[in-house]
């Protein structure tokens, strides 16, 4: 637990004010804007409670807290006092700037990792869970490179675009920045398990940040709840593939309402991943093909002290790509960049189709293309940064 943050004492009244039943976070942040601490809170008289909370609740704030909630606030206590895990309230200096500034900070965050990485200047990659392998590679790749630039990747530990920008910034060489994973859960369970490894691997050289309680599971209405951290810790919001009804946009548009900036990277015409991109940026935000780009529209809001020099590697030669076959090139050619069926590229070939899937797995292996679970393939450009 912190030793710069509330006393055991102060911190089990910031837990029950956090847990109190039918006490939503708009009556809290109501008394602790009248009265000041949760200590303070919870010494009113019942009357002084009333001028500004409905009977009932005034009492209850003044009875014993109930059996669910006393057990609540010692399980959280003892988590606390383990090493990474911290509980960061509104009153403590750990507690992220950037969430101050949004219309409706939590009242206490559960975190566990490095949380020095709350202040640093961050962004926010998002996009579909069931992404193509090509989203998933940008989304690798902007991260990783955001992140050696000074930027913090913030996201939301979802399958997909999150998880492939979480492990980026992992891969990123720069002690001063790292990744942030908002979950929709309490910190004490993994949704979707199966990124459980990754959640350890954040922990360990990231950190995991929660608004909910401990046993918390996995409910639909919590993660438009977490999409509103996201977009609030971040200076800008990059959208990497997203359907037309993906939360990918519900956290962009929360990211407008802040006055955060919002990046889309744009895909095929074809492709139900790329609508939503499409109408972000027909609506305002700002077409980027490399990271480059972001860095440019944003750059002024990152404080020079978060740059980081990275370090300069010995030169060694790169070995030569070998030079692709004559038809493993002309299959490429009449590819394009969007996704197309291996009947498609037969027609534009002309070749027998034993030919054919012998160069298409070739290419495959050489990264050239990619099979997506439709069965059909894209050409990847290498650069994606």
């Amino acid at each position: 637990m912190s030793t710069t943050g509330p006393s055991d004492s102060e911190l089990y009244y910031w837990l029950r004010l956090s847990v109190e039943p039918s006490l939503g976070p708009a009556h809290a942040r109501t008394l602790l804007s009248h009265f000041g601490l949760p200590p303070d809170i919870y010494s009113q008289p019942v009357g002084m409670l009333s001028k500004v909370l409905p009977s009932n609740l005034a009492a209850q704030l003044k009875a014993s807290a109930s059996p669910d909630v006393e057990t609540h606030i010692q399980q959280a206590l003892e988590w606390a006092s383990v090493t990474p895990n911290h509980i960061i309230t509104l009153a403590d200096p750990d507690y992220p700037q950037a969430l101050l500034e949004s219309h409706d900070p939590p009242l206490l965050i559960y975190a566990k990792g490095n949380k020095q990485l709350l202040n640093v200047p961050s962004l926010a990659i998002v996009g579909a869970r069931s992404a193509t392998q090509v989203g998933n590679e940008n989304a690798h790749a902007f991260a990783k490179h955001l992140t050696e630039l000074g930027w913090s990747i913030v996201s939301g530990l979802a399958s997909g675009i999150d998880a492939a920008a979480h492990a980026g910034s992992l891969e990123a060489q720069n002690p001063n920045a790292s990744t942030i994973a908002v979950l929709g859960t309490g910190l004490d369970i993994i949704y979707p398990a199966r990124n459980r490894d990754l959640a350890h691997r954040i922990a360990q050289h990231g950190i995991l940040i929660s608004e909910f309680p401990l046993g918390t599971r996995a409910l639909p209405y919590h993660f438009p709840q977490r999409n509103r951290i996201v977009a609030g810790l971040a200076t800008g919001v990059l959208v990497v593939e997203a359907a037309l009804k993906s939360g990918s946009l519900i956290t962009a548009k929360q990211a407008l309402e802040l006055d955060r900036e919002v990046f889309a990277i744009p895909g095929s015409i074809h492709s139900p991943l790329a609508r939503g991109c499409h109408q972000l940026i027909r609506q305002g935000a700002k077409l980027v093909e490399s990271a480059e780009h972001i860095q440019e529209e944003i750059a002024h809001k990152q404080p020079r002290l978060s740059h980081y020099a990275l370090p300069v590697r010995p030169h060694t030669a790169t070995p030569r790509t070998p030079a692709l076959a004559r038809e493993q090139q002309h299959i490429l050619d009449v590819m394009g960049f969007e996704p197309i069926s291996p009947e498609a590229i037969q027609q534009r070939t002309s070749m027998d189709l034993a030919t054919l899937a012998t160069h298409l797995l070739e290419l495959e292996l050489a990264g050239n293309i990619a099979l997506s679970q439709s069965g059909h393939y894209q050409r990847i450009n290498a650069d994606h940064t």
